[in-house]
């Protein structure tokens, strides 16, 4: 079955004005941290002090504005998730995923 060309510009569009929204929301969010990123990787990495950061982001979870930290650990392939919330520099959570979780979190995150 042939798709018009309709439809791939309208699902193209959609795609565009999603990571638009998103890049904006980014920018919003940003003004109302009271923590830096810095700040908040320092708190981090003082609870896993042998990790390295794989992934960091601003987001809101659970209602509060947080910054949350994907970090890998030597000798093992879990992953431990810290949060920091970001008005108040105090650590929301700390849990450890394994490889089969981190799989199943980023298939649902996608659009």
């Amino acid at each position: 079955m042939k798709v018009p060309r309709i439809a791939w510009a309208a699902l193209l569009l959609t795609f565009i004005s999603a990571a638009m929204a998103q890049t904006s929301s980014q920018s919003e969010i940003k003004k109302e941290a009271k923590i830096t990123k810095q700040q908040a990787t320092a708190t981090a990495l003082a609870r896993v002090p042998d990790g390295k950061i794989r992934e960091a982001e601003l987001e809101r979870e659970g209602g509060k504005l947080v910054w949350s930290f994907d970090i890998a650990r030597p000798g093992t392939k879990d992953i431990t998730e810290i949060q920091v919330d970001a008005k108040t520099g105090e650590i929301v959570s700390q849990t450890t995923e394994t490889p089969k979780h981190e799989a199943s979190e980023k298939t649902s995150k996608k659009p």
